[in-house]
């Protein structure tokens, strides 16, 4: 019953991040966002993710991990309902990422994902157990991406776009109730003090990369405002997170854990196959409906076989890993992502939902391989007293894997999409303002092209759907190149069975 509470927590959260990818294309039109507001909405809610998910993990294995995730849990709720009625793309991204009021979307969830992980490991430590356990786990969030696309499309028929971040209330309330009557709580009395520089720290760097990924397109990937924020001050923040993480006596990373391939490489893989399957996620829902035609509900329905594969996948991944090993499990299913992001960047404007279905399940296929798998090794290799900052770990590996596939394919597309347009644009001197607009995304230069109408209205959607098309193509392909290095890496370092660690008995 606590595993079944934990696992529809965590179900919300994932829930929370599909829903929103089918809503992208409804934001172009209603809060009016560029391509780059929307890769901040996404980006925005994992950054704070991220950054203080290490956090919340040592203070999970510190104060309680049913006591963090409670908490979590009621700020995720609470800020869910914030987010809904946010009156602007910037109110909205503050609602995501938690900063103006302190606590957020992105801190409930960062508190919630490390406990649930945490408490499952706790609770299971038989490695038999505890390996179905993290399956079901992984599973909840196949199904979180299964149902997402769909429930959030039958809002976006019946509602107003704010009902894709109300929904998540009432499942905190529920969650509140079961997790105080169900969840057993545990804690490591003499788990280290809470470490606030190195969140902070961690928090500025990953910002500052991922804001020179996401404005390049805009200020120039050579501008010197981007190469500062990039390597001048985003890398060099990272770098002195690491080394205060090494220096401290009280780490909320304890990088030595790095030093053992069965949690790094694991740690490695799984953020490369996010890295894929979150920027497809993010293109392909405005693919669907911008270019393909299709309604909210129908683009819900069409990637749903992502999800669903993923969903079926994930609990038959332990028994494969238990049959040929960690690496060709790991291996295998980042090729699968690899081959899946190739054959959907082959789309065309003539294409079809019929071409790129191959594509989308072996997403699925790989994504649902690799995260069971690779989850298991990294948390074989902890001990006990630290699995809430090792759950964290892979939470923050997902999150940055996930934002920077939005940040990287996006930008990537954005910028192929400009490149096109404006020399096309050229010649028809438009005014600067709706010149801004065309360019700032495919949404917007449809919306203008059907208020214009007639044969120049006509060139123009066909032109902005070529343009848009000839940048998916670019940063899947990018996305292909990336989950490909994953699996050598995969294939070449990872170990192939799970460890047993030095406080477990073997079964």
């Amino acid at each position: 019953m606590a595993l079944l509470v934990l696992c529809v927590s965590l179900l919300i959260v994932t829930l929370d991040n599909t829903i929103l990818n089918v809503a992208l294309p409804t934001l172009v039109r209603e809060p009016d966002a560029s391509t780059t507001r929307l890769q901040w909405i996404v980006d925005a809610d994992a950054l704070v993710f991220a950054g203080l998910m290490l956090a919340a993990g040592s203070s999970a294995d510190r104060f309680g991990r049913r006591r963090v995730f409670v908490t979590g849990l009621a700020a995720f709720g609470g800020t869910s309902a914030w987010a809904a009625y946010s009156g602007s793309t910037g109110m909205l991204i503050a609602a995501r990422a938690g900063m103006s009021v302190g606590v957020g979307v992105g801190v409930g969830a960062a508190m919630m994902m490390p406990s649930t992980l945490s408490i499952i490991t706790d609770m299971f430590r038989d490695p038999g157990e505890r390996r179905r356990a993290i399956g079901v786990w992984a599973a909840t969030s196949g199904l979180g991406v299964a149902v997402g696309p769909v429930a959030g499309g039958l809002l976006l028929e019946h509602f107003w776009w704010g009902s894709v971040f109300w929904v998540n209330v009432p499942f905190a309330v529920a969650g509140l109730v079961c997790a105080t009557l169900l969840v057993p709580d545990s804690r490591n009395p003499s788990a280290p003090r809470p470490d606030p520089v190195g969140s902070v720290l961690s928090v500025i760097g990953l910002g500052l990369l991922l804001w020179a990924v996401n404005e390049a397109p805009v200020r120039g990937w050579t501008s010197a405002l981007v190469l500062a924020a990039a390597g001048g001050s985003g890398l060099a923040v990272l770098v002195c997170f690491a080394l205060w993480e090494r220096a401290s006596t009280h780490p909320m990373l304890n990088v030595d854990f790095f030093r053992e391939r069965r949690f790094s490489i694991a740690t490695s893989s799984d953020s490369l196959a996010m890295f894929g399957l979150f920027g497809a996620l993010f293109v392909l829902t405005q693919y669907l409906q911008f270019s393909l035609g299709y309604s909210a509900l129908e683009t819900g329905l069409r990637v749903l076989p992502v999800a669903g594969l993923l969903a079926v996948v994930a609990p038959l991944s332990p028994v494969l890993v238990r049959r040929a090993g960690t690496k060709a499990v790991v291996g295998t299913g980042l090729l699968a992502v690899a081959f899946g992001l190739w054959q959907v960047s082959g789309a065309d404007v003539s294409s079809t939902y019929e071409d790129v279905l191959a594509g989308i399940l072996l997403l699925g296929l790989g994504a649902g391989l690799v995260v069971p798998a690779a989850l298991d090794s990294l948390m074989g290799t902890l001990p006990q007293s630290d699995t809430g900052v090792g759950s964290a770990t892979n939470g923050v590996s997902v999150q940055m894997g996930g934002a920077l596939g939005v940040a990287v394919i996006g930008s990537l597309l954005t910028t192929r999409y400009q490149d096109r347009m404006g020399p096309a644009l050229a010649p028809y001197r438009l005014p600067h303002q709706v010149s801004d607009r065309v360019l700032g995304s495919l949404g917007r230069a449809l919306d203008l092209a059907g208020r214009m109408g007639g044969a120049t209205g006509l060139m123009l959607s066909e032109l902005a759907r070529s343009a848009f098309v000839s940048g998916m193509g670019l940063g899947l392909s990018v996305g292909a190149a990336v989950a490909a290095s994953g699996a050598v890496l995969a294939f070449a370092a990872l170990p192939s069975r799970p460890p047993v660690p030095p406080d477990r008995p073997e079964s």
